[in-house]
């Protein structure tokens, strides 16, 4: 359980990301949507970096004992698909999309985390998929107020990775990759495709 809840709150920390896309922006600070899209790829590259030589050298930390379970020993491990799906949103999305999908992985999962009975059932429990609904829906909003649709088909995007397991050749897809590229894709349709 003390395992779980820090996993969770560095989970929550990848917020800081948008925190800090957002005061940099507010205080004129030079952090441009260009760099900070830098920024997300060097930090992704060095994830990836970090990961490769946790599985092929055999680096053994003990930070990985503590925030990287079980099945996560031999593959990837779930924060190296957090820093990729943070930074594939961010470069191809623009902050009012990337922003508010990036904050879905990063607390609004956590939060759904929170509620889950932690079953291994294909379909999370209708509390959880309400909770991660309107967590995420509540997310977007600041971003994406002008477009309602847009709010609604983030939030449902980010439910649907986050509460309906994937699959794939018989390799499950984690939902930290997943929630903000279907959150993100899902808002981009709204305001391109259908835009009222």
């Amino acid at each position: 359980m003390a395992d779980e809840l820090k996993r969770r709150l560095v989970h929550a920390s990848g917020s800081g990301l948008v925190a800090l896309y957002l005061l940099a922006d507010y205080l004129e600070a030079g952090l441009t949507w260009d760099r900070f899209r830098l920024l997300m790829v060097v930090l992704a590259a060095g994830t990836l970096a970090l990961e490769f030589v946790r599985l092929r050298v055999g680096l053994d930390w003990w930070i990985y004992e503590k925030l990287t379970r079980e099945y996560e020993q031999e593959k990837i491990a779930g924060y190296g698909l957090y820093m990729i799906s943070m930074t594939v949103v961010v470069l191809l999305f623009d902050p009012r999309i990337a922003l508010p999908a990036m904050l879905m992985l990063s607390l609004g999962d956590p939060i759904s985390g929170a509620v889950s009975e932690n079953s291994l059932n294909r379909v999370k429990g209708p509390k959880v998929l309400v909770t991660m609904f309107v967590v995420s829906a509540l997310l977007a909003v600041p971003f994406l107020r002008e477009y309602p649709l847009a709010v609604v088909a983030a939030a449902l995007g980010a439910t649907v990775a986050d509460g309906i397991t994937h699959e794939i050749r018989g390799y499950i897809v984690d939902d930290n990759l997943t929630i903000p590229i279907y959150a993100g894709a899902l808002a981009w349709l709204a305001v391109e495709v259908v835009p009222f």
